[in-house]
């Protein structure tokens, strides 16, 4: 069965090594985009979601926002501004994070500044993308 080549990398490191995997799914600029082997060539920017990479019955997900999703020949490259692993994220803290999210979101709203508005509603979604990972993650987590 033919596979994808897949690779994630922020600026700062790579999160994802070079790997073979049946599908990937991340969340594209004009919505959701599911990626089989042999789909057409592709390059779309990341919206601040989960890509959720699926590798025979297995499946991981990581929270991204910002940058770059791009299809050739068999291959899928993510440069990401951020990229996290299930792992890597404390819901704790995401949920702080939301709630700050929320707030800066609301003042920027009375204040009308278009800006701050469209920069507090990225940080929102991607404090949410963060949350579902790790509730992602503790609900596969062994009893």
């Amino acid at each position: 069965m033919a596979k994808l080549s897949v690779e994630i990398v922020t600026a700062e490191r790579q999160v994802l090594a070079e790997q073979d995997v049946d599908m990937v799914v991340a969340p594209g600029a004009e919505g959701t985009v599911g990626i089989l082997p042999r789909h057409a060539p592709l390059l779309t920017t990341l919206r601040p979601g989960v890509i959720r990479i699926k590798k025979g019955g297995s499946e991981t997900a990581m929270a991204v926002c910002g940058g770059f999703f791009q299809v050739i020949a068999d291959r899928v490259r993510v440069l990401a501004d951020v990229a996290e692993r299930e792992e890597e994220i404390d819901e704790a803290r995401a949920e702080e994070a939301r709630q700050r999210a929320e707030a800066a979101l609301a003042e920027a709203t009375r204040a009308g500044v278009p800006a701050q508005v469209e920069a507090a509603r990225t940080a929102l979604r991607l404090s949410l993308a963060r949350l579902q990972v790790a509730r992602r993650r503790r609900r596969q987590a062994p009893l």
